[in-house]
C-alpha cells in the first residue's frame, strides 16, 4: 500500500501543516476530550502505529476519540490532509542537530541509526511515498539536519542532494525489510524457521545439483554467520560511507 502526500486541497493542507504555535493535547480515557487538529492527529498516529495504515480511517480515529468520523471533518478536511499531518508530526521525534566535532562519518552513522529506529517505531511512515514530499516544517527540519552534517564534507549542492537521497533510500529500504520480516509470521501464520525449513528441504528435492547450477549463490550462502538485523544494517552502511569517503577524497 503506497500513500501519496498532498492529496487534499493544497492551500488548506499547507495552512494546517504550517499553522504552528499549538501544543498537542494529550488524549486520555474518560470524558470526551475537546477536539482539535492536534488531538485528532495524535489519535490517528496511535491507530496507525497499532493497526497499520490500511486500518486508518476517519471513522476509526473518531471511534478512538469517542466521536463520529463526521465530527472530525470540521478540523481536518479529509484523510489526505490527515496523513500529511501525521507524517510531519512524527518526524518531530528525530534529532535536529548532530555533533560533527569527530567528523561527518560518525555523525551520519548516528543519524542513520536514529532514522532507522524512527521508521521501526512508525512502520506506516514507510508507506508514505517519497515521490512527493509533504512540505511540512518537521520534514524540512529532518532534511536540514542531515544536510548540515554533509555540508562539512566539501561536496557541492548537487552531489550532496544525491548523497542525501542515497542515505534515505538505504535506511528506508533496511527499515522496510526489517518491518516485513517482523510482520511475516503473524500475517502468514508461519514462523520464519518453519518457512525456511520446509522450503530448504523441498529445494534439495526439486533442484538437485543446485550448487553446481548456481555456484555464486552457493558460495555467498556457504558461511552461515547468522548476522542479525543490526549487523546487516551496519555492514551496509559502512560500505556506503566508505564509498562516500572515496568520493570526497577525489575532490
Amino acid at each position: 500500500m503506497t500513500v501519496f502526500a498532498g492529496q487534499g486541497d493544497a492551500r488548506r493542507s499547507m495552512a494546517l501543516l504550517w499553522r504552528g504555535g499549538e501544543q498537542p493535547e494529550e488524549v486520555r480515557p474518560g470524558p470526551k476530550p475537546a477536539l482539535s487538529v492536534d488531538v485528532i492527529v495524535e489519535a490517528a498516529i496511535e491507530v496507525a502505529d497499532r493497526e497499520g495504515m490500511a486500518a486508518l480511517s476517519m471513522r476509526k480515529v473518531g471511534e478512538r476519540l469517542g466521536r463520529t468520523g463526521m465530527a472530525l471533518y470540521t478540523y481536518v478536511p479529509n484523510k489526505g490532509e490527515l496523513v500529511d499531518l501525521m507524517y510531519d508530526r512524527v518526524l518531530a521525534e528525530l534529532p535536529t542537530e548532530y555533533d560533527v566535532s569527530a567528523g561527518w562519518r560518525p555523525a551520519v552513522a548516528s543519524w542513520a541509526g536514529h532514522t532507522l529506529d524512527f521508521y521501526l517505531r512508525h512502520p506506516w511512515v514507510l508507506q508514505v511515498s517519497q515521490a512527493r514530499p509533504v512540505l511540512g516544517p518537521n520534514e524540512f527540519a529532518a532534511l536540514e539536519s542531515v544536510v548540515a552534517i554533509l555540508r562539512g564534507t566539501g561536496l557541492g549542492p548537487r552531489r550532496t542532494r544525491g548523497v542525501v537521497a542515497l542515505l534515505f533510500d538505504f535506511v528506508r529500504g533496511a527499515a522496510r525489510t526489517v518491518t516485513e520480516s517482523r510482520l511475516a509470521p503473524s500475517a502468514t501464520g508461519v514462523s520464519d524457521e518453519e518457512w525456511w525449513r520446509t522450503r530448504s528441504h523441498l529445494l534439495e528435492e526439486v533442484a538437485p545439483g543446485f550448487a553446481e547450477r548456481y555456484p555464486m549463490v552457493a558460495w555467498v550462502e556457504s558461511q552461515d554467520d547468522e548476522a542479525g538485523e543490526d549487523d546487516t544494517f551496519t555492514m551496509g552502511l559502512n560500505v556506503l560511507l566508505d564509498g562516500l569517503e572515496a568520493t570526497i577524497a577525489k575532490g
